[in-house]
């Protein structure tokens, strides 16, 4: 992995200072050379030692180490090797805003899928999949967290899974009353520290389902009631950059779930199909 994505894909989870560590080294990967851990540190206004304990926690053995690896990822950036990892530099490669825009998120989608292995999407899929024979589904997410939860009940709605979305919190206790061991109930919350639905998922416990939760990659309380976990890394300075590679990277994700439950298993894809056809035949005149 290189180790600019490794340093993006875990900067949500870091210290104030380690934050502020990560975004100089984002920001001037390519003068890191030229760096000592001590001239770092006094650009910082930081320890040395606070330096080298940030480049072990990312499993180097010293700054010497993480320098050397910098430099042959953007080495292999220069020779197209590696396109995931351009500059990462202030902001101004790809020639505009629209491009600088598009790495960036490509950045994080990278971020994201690094931090969120195969075995967890398989993991979310078998469980999504069981539910969906032997019971529900129920899904929530309040503001614009509903808008990629009520577009991930849709396409389960599509695979013949049946669905419980809401974006009101008292319905959806209500609805989990009904829920039985076996069901899972999908949480989306970008900062995982709604009280209402954690109350809601700790009830779903109490029901004896199974709670997945997608959040930021943070600590957070809803993330610590769930079985299974997403997780998105996506960050940026500029607060109209931020929410765009957030949105950009769960959708990335949640994709992938999508297309697990798609080729995972016939009878599911045969059902998406025969839906599709379905709803053309509705909107034709």
């Amino acid at each position: 992995m290189s180790p600019l994505v490794k340093i993006r894909s875990e900067r949500d989870q870091m210290s104030a200072v380690e934050r502020r560590i990560a975004d100089f080294i984002l920001e001037n990967a390519q003068l890191l050379r030229d760096y000592s851990s001590q001239q770092l540190a006094n650009a910082l206004g930081i320890s040395q030692s606070s330096v080298v304990k940030f480049t072990q926690k990312l499993g180097f053995k010293g700054y010497p180490d993480l320098k050397y690896s910098v430099g042959e990822a953007i080495a292999r950036a220069d020779n197209g090797d590696t396109p995931q990892v351009a500059e990462a530099s202030s902001g101004e490669g790809g020639g505009s805003s629209a491009g600088h825009l598009w790495r960036r998120k490509s950045e994080a989608e990278e971020a994201t899928r690094l931090i969120n292995p195969p075995e967890t999407l398989h993991a979310v899929a078998d469980a999504i999949e069981q539910a969906g024979r032997a019971g529900k589904v129920f899904i929530i997410g309040l503001g614009e967290d509903d808008i990629h939860a009520r577009g991930f009940a849709l396409k389960l709605s599509l695979l013949g899974i049946l669905t419980v979305h809401n974006f009101d919190t008292a319905r959806m206790t209500a609805n989990v009353s009904a829920a039985s061991a076996g069901d899972v109930l999908l949480v989306f919350s970008e900062h995982g520290n709604h009280p209402a639905l954690c109350k809601i998922a700790r009830y779903f416990r109490e029901r004896r389902g199974q709670v997945i939760t997608v959040t930021r990659h943070t600590a957070n309380p809803l993330r610590a009631l769930a079985d299974l976990c997403l997780v998105v890394s996506a960050h940026d300075e500029l607060p109209y950059i931020q929410p765009l590679l957030y949105q950009s990277a769960l959708q990335h994700l949640l994709d992938g779930v999508f297309v697990q439950l798609c080729e995972g298993h016939d009878d599911l894809h045969a059902q998406l199909l025969a839906n599709l056809d379905r709803i053309q035949l509705m909107l034709e005149p």
